[in-house]
């Protein structure tokens, strides 16, 4: 069973803004969050909003040995309804869903890493097991399996989201290891990318709702 004491849907909806702090401390260690606390002297790194249109599958999309081949307007759409279910059993925003799918997979079902991930999330072969996944290449598993990953990030990193999206691209070990975001540039540009979409689907909701 899975531990729900932190709800990172609120502490999301929380955040006042889209910007990200760093602060290097007496042992020459950087780290990030999306929420500075206490006295550390935190600086603004970057802002994850409105700016210059991003690669559509992040640094090294021609690296897969499956890419991203639907183009189609219709597949932003089509798995709707089981975001809804990964977003309401596992309490993650459904933006942020969604802001991943993107990112890893750009809503195409059939994409395959160069290291082995698959599906919509981009689950590893060990991942797939531990998240109760049996085919990655079925939609509304592969984004309950992602979906249960985000939420036991979320729990074991107190809801950070910085450190959860890290976790979820270089593996929670490395997250705890580095104290924040990997020194990587892989795991950082994945996070600007996600928080990037995450926050223009906010906006996109937000929007719509508006009479």
């Amino acid at each position: 069973m899975l531990r729900r004491g932190i709800v990172l849907s609120l502490l999301l909806a929380s955040v006042a803004s889209a910007d990200v702090y760093s602060y290097t401390d007496k042992d020459g260690v950087v780290h990030f969050t999306n929420m500075p606390r206490g006295r550390q002297p935190w600086k603004r790194l970057f802002r994850t909003g409105p700016g210059k249109a991003a690669a559509r599958r992040g640094i090294c999309q021609r690296c897969d040995a499956v890419p991203a081949r639907d183009s189609s307007a219709e597949r932003l759409t089509r798995f709707d309804a089981h975001i809804d279910e990964a977003a309401s059993l596992y309490q993650i925003p459904d933006e942020l869903i969604r802001a991943v799918i993107k990112v890893e997979s750009d809503f195409d079902p059939r994409v395959i890493s160069s290291v082995g991930a698959r599906g919509l999330m981009q689950l590893m072969p060990d991942t797939q097991r531990d998240m109760g996944v049996g085919d990655p290449f079925d939609p509304r598993e592969c984004i309950l399996g992602g979906t249960r990953l985000l939420r036991v990030l979320a729990n074991r990193f107190d809801g950070d989201l910085i450190r959860t999206l890290a976790g979820y691209h270089a593996g929670a070990g490395a997250v705890e290891r580095y104290d924040g975001i990997p020194p990587y540039q892989t795991t950082q540009f994945y996070v600007r990318q996600v928080l990037k979409h995450y926050y223009r689907n906010k906006r996109d909701a937000s929007g719509a709702m508006r009479p």
